[in-house]
């Protein structure tokens, strides 16, 4: 069959064959909150629903900075689905490289947890495109900041439709941004197509063996080419997705792990240390990780 890879097709196919997959994330405040991917598409279209009357069209940059979490998962069907571009951020870039890349990217909305309001504070007066700002949390949830024209997440989207008609897109339109780091001069903006994301998502699932028996755990930021592509990966396989949120210490991972049983997880060495290294002082072990 000849029909376009996108993004759209994506979330169409998980929502009719893995309606009830698993999606599991450890909020902010600390607490697990466990949903289901149908619900969580629900969610994403009242999300795309309130992006489009902020006036974000196709093709038009949102931003995120924001931890692996629901909130930003949801934010990644939402943008990308409606055609618009994904574009996350990596909280350890300094004030004068944030501003660059929003500046350059020329972003519209950006999308925070309330962790970065700070760092955001810090730019927000030289942000020359950045018309809305979102902290992902409920309103009462948000501390007392000096940001301009922001709303809260879950207050945004409480009104919306979960219905939402997902655009039939070109596999070759941008789908997402990333910025790169640790290079000479300015970080350098990369556009991912929807069918390089499809394709990636697909090889990343096979390699890593998916399956709707799995339980995988991306511990590689979702800023980080997009976590190797899990977000995606994981809804079209029916595998359990884990977030471990903002809390990536050995004793967090080594309990969620068991106790949401995770088969796979994802990061780089440094993150494997930590967890080695506690295990070792503990003396836990991780009973289900292959």
């Amino acid at each position: 069959m000849n029909w376009d890879l996108t993004i759209p097709q994506a979330i169409l196919h998980a929502e009719k064959y893995n309606f009830d997959g698993k999606l599991v994330s450890r909020e902010l405040d600390g607490s697990i909150n466990s949903t289901t991917y149908g619900e969580s598409i629900k969610r994403s279209k009242k999300l795309a629903n309130a992006l489009a009357k902020l006036g974000v069209n196709p093709h038009d940059r949102v931003a995120t900075i924001a931890w692996n979490n629901s909130r930003h998962f949801e934010t990644y069907f939402a943008v990308s689905g409606m055609g618009a571009i994904l574009h996350t951020l990596n909280p350890r870039y300094s004030p004068d490289q944030l501003i660059y890349i929003l500046n350059h990217a020329e972003d519209e909305v950006l999308i925070v947890d309330p962790s970065f309001i700070p760092l955001v504070e810090g730019v927000q007066d030289k942000l020359n495109t950045v018309k809305t700002i979102i902290i992902a949390s409920s309103k009462d949830s948000i501390p007392e900041n000096s940001l301009k024209n922001t709303l809260s997440y879950d207050e945004l989207i409480e009104g919306e439709s979960d219905e939402f008609d997902w655009p039939e897109l070109n596999e070759d339109d941008a789908v997402a941004l990333c910025y790169t780091s640790g290079t000479t001069g300015n970080p350098k903006g990369v556009l991912y197509s929807h069918r390089s994301t499809i394709l990636h998502s697909i090889s990343v699932s096979g390699a890593m063996g998916f399956e709707s028996s799995s339980s995988v755990l991306p511990v590689v930021p979702m800023f980080h080419v997009n976590a190797w592509g899990t977000p995606y990966a994981a809804p079209m396989c029916g595998t359990k997705l884990v977030f471990p949120g903002a809390k990536l210490d050995g004793e967090s991972l080594t309990n969620l792990m068991n106790d949401e049983k995770v088969t796979i997880s994802l990061g780089v060495p440094t993150i494997w240390l930590l967890l080695l290294n506690y295990l070792r002082d503990s003396g836990k072990k991780i009973d289900t990780v292959k």
